[in-house]
């Protein structure tokens, strides 16, 4: 399968792209020479990929464009949950507090200019790589809660003043050097935290050397017979993410499970964390894939979707609706709120001193109907200890009894999976299960979805 034609499929196929997808093979087609040498060939073949994929970003980017300019509605009657904080957007005060939680968090999109990915030539992951972007975006988050205080909040007027001793400097009166003292005392306070921020955000650059990066994640993926170019569905996404956590140095208190058969084995959580007394418990993010529905979403499950995103513990969604995957991050009334990756900005060079971190953040908040969600999807938890674990387990039990469906979303166990028996924790093979009470049916989803790669 060709870059450009899964490109087309992941964002949704519409008339104009057909255009486009005809456009694209129309100038490659027209670029080629004819009666070349094997090794010119092989040439200008990795010449118009290049090309296609510089067209691609061009066009995705054109069409994030036309669809920011519509931007969402949010009611003021009704409250907007955004990871388990309540904002009634009535009161000016906490629509601001909103604001500044929304553009805190961080917002990872295509690329376009980084270096070739392994195994081809492709430099950019536009139309391909929605799914990595989104379980890129909730690691982030679970990185943020790991590794700031709570409640932190990131602001562009951090860095307006890179230097709080030439503003003391622009004015000696008695009044500004008070003014100033507090500032200083501030930016004192803000910059640790500031060089924590800029550090999480260069683990998510798109270069080989990163731990979460667009290569490194492409580079784990082949274990489980994926690509540059190639569909990822969010189940393995979740297993990548496991992995680049697992290889990576910089988080030695931290690990990822991902939950197997749609069961969240207690005792494979506790051999992940749990060290020589007196140490502490690591901390853990929680990945679980499930499908709720068939071809379109069960919507009976919608409510314990919502009761999922109002905990705390809860860090994110990776979905979206069919083909064009998203990153869910809380809801107001039947309309979930997202962060959108299809958005190709160029590459940051993150090795500069003092890099932008504009590009990182969105200052636009979208949302769409729980309706066109699509069914396969992978939730995300953060537990910071033990403690926090077993409040976690407390809270989510609750919230997947509420659901009116039969079958629960997923479920909690005792003992461990048969994949740990065996010495594995790899991706289920097109195979899901879920437990009805005390009974377990066996579900094919290799027909519908195949590693739900509509996403």
């Amino acid at each position: 399968m060709n870059p450009i034609s899964s490109s087309a499929r992941c964002e949704g196929q519409s008339p104009t792209d057909d255009l486009m997808d005809d456009w694209l093979l129309l100038s490659s087609e027209s670029a080629a020479p004819q009666h070349l040498e094997a090794s010119r060939e092989d040439q200008n073949s990795e010449d118009r990929g290049k090309l296609k994929s510089k067209l691609v970003s061009a066009w995705n980017s054109v069409k994030y464009g036309w669809s920011l300019k519509q931007k969402s509605k949010f009611s003021k009657s009704s409250p907007v949950i955004m990871f388990g904080q309540s904002y009634e957007l009535i009161d000016q005060g906490e629509r601001e507090r909103f604001r500044r939680s929304f553009v805190t968090l961080l917002w990872l999109t295509y690329r376009r200019g980084f270096p070739q990915l392994p195994g081809g030539s492709l430099t950019t992951d536009s139309g391909w790589g929605c799914v990595l972007r989104t379980g890129q975006m909730l690691l982030a988050q679970g990185l943020l809660l790991h590794l700031m205080p709570p409640g932190w909040t990131w602001s562009v007027s951090h860095h307006v003043v890179r230097d709080d001793m030439d503003l003391l400097g622009l004015n000696s009166k008695e009044g500004s050097n008070k003014r100033g003292r507090r500032l200083s005392l501030d930016l004192h306070l803000v910059r640790p935290m500031a060089a924590t921020h800029r550090r999480v955000v260069s683990w998510f650059a798109d270069n080989p050397t990163a731990p979460f990066g667009i290569h490194k994640l492409v580079e784990l993926g082949k274990s489980s017979g994926k690509k540059a170019g190639d569909w990822y569905g969010p189940s393995i996404a979740a297993h990548i993410l496991r992995k680049a956590v697992a290889a990576s140095t910089d988080l030695p208190n931290l690990v990822v499970y991902v939950a197997q058969d749609c069961t969240i084995y207690l005792e494979d959580v506790r051999r992940l964390c749990e060290r020589p007394p007196p140490q502490s418990w690591k901390s853990v993010i929680i990945l679980v894939p499930v499908r709720l529905g068939g071809q379109e979403l069960n919507p009976s499950y919608i409510t314990c979707v919502k009761k999922l995103l109002t905990l705390q513990c809860c860090i994110g969604i990776i979905g979206g609706k069919p083909k064009h995957s998203l990153f869910f991050i809380g809801f107001q009334d039947d309309h979930l709120l997202y962060l959108d990756p299809h958005y190709c900005q160029p590459t940051v060079d993150i090795t500069k001193e003092n890099f932008p971190l504009e590009s990182f953040h969105c200052k636009h908040p979208r949302k769409m109907s729980f309706s066109r969600m699509d069914p396969s999807c992978t939730i995300g938890f953060y537990a910071k200890g033990q403690k926090d674990f077993e409040s976690l387990c407390a809270a989510v039990n609750e919230a997947l009894s509420t659901s009116a469906e039969t079958y629960p979303m997923f479920i909690f166990s005792e003992g461990k999976s048969q994949e740990e028996e065996k010495g594995g924790n790899t991706p289920p093979n097109n195979i899901t299960f879920i437990q009805r009470k005390n009974e377990r049916k066996r579900v094919d989803t290799s027909n519908s979805m195949d590693e739900f790669v509509l996403l």
